[in-house]
């Protein structure tokens, strides 16, 4: 009699543990959604939201909004911006080299005729010099921000739309580039706007306006550039420094 008890205790027991074990290791393998990258893209430079574990999702029209809020741009980076505009009969195109250090964001762009303008903002005060000059100009930025500076559409107005404004978004890789990609219904001027965001960077890595139909905007910046900016870049033509002046 003893003996069956004890045998019925130990299967109890082993019974109990198995039942705790199975439980610590559902805790354990939990996976919060993630988002779903198409075969061969990986969603590396994620922010980690709401705890140690990414929290990332699918993208669709009704889910991108979280997902662009899942991204975060470098705090310093250089590139190079290539806008194209177009208009009826020709088109226009122009470089701007791009250089960013915690709030500062310099751009260096080549003007018609060869002239160069150049731009230090933080979105409280811009300094405008050209060429070689010393003689700088500080006014306000007021509404210019630094992505009015490049001449890019500021993607982060993703997340303002109403969701009938968004009519696809998905994964897209461009120039090996994995991207979220957002497509705005046609307003009711004809505009659509398209945005690539990378998903490595957190920055817009291509973009297009079109008028009904048509493209009448561009920008492409797919890379970054492997020099790191530098004190130099945010320093007036006079010497002064803006760098750790926030």
């Amino acid at each position: 009699m003893d003996k069956r008890w004890r045998n019925r205790v130990t299967v109890a027991f082993l019974a109990v543990t198995v039942l705790v074990i199975a439980m610590m290791l559902s805790g354990t393998l939990h996976r919060t959604p993630r988002i779903t990258l198409p075969s061969g893209m990986q969603a590396a430079g994620q922010t980690v939201v709401g705890g140690e574990t990414p929290t990332v999702v699918e993208v669709t029209p009704e889910t991108v909004q979280t997902a662009v809020a899942t991204l975060s741009r470098p705090l310093e980076y250089r590139r190079t911006v290539t806008v194209e505009q177009l208009w009826t009969g020709g088109s226009g195109t122009y470089e701007t080299a791009v250089a960013v250090s915690g709030g500062w964001t310099r751009t260096d762009r080549t003007l018609a005729g060869g002239r160069v303008r150049h731009v230090l903002t933080d979105g409280e005060v811009t300094h405008i010099w050209y060429d070689g000059e010393t003689e700088v100009y500080t006014v306000p930025a007021g509404g210019i921000s630094a992505d009015n500076e490049q001449n890019i559409p500021t993607y982060e107005e993703i997340l303002d739309l109403p969701p009938e404004a968004i009519a696809v978004a998905d994964y897209r890789a461009i120039s090996g580039v994995n991207c979220i990609y957002v497509e705005t219904a046609e307003d009711g001027e004809g505009f659509v706007l398209r945005y690539w965001v990378s998903v490595d960077t957190g920055l817009l890595a291509v973009s297009e306006r079109l008028l009904e139909g048509e493209p009448v905007y561009r920008m492409a910046a797919l890379a970054l550039d492997q020099a790191s900016p530098t004190a130099a870049d945010f320093t007036l033509p006079d010497g002064t420094p803006l760098l750790g002046e926030e």
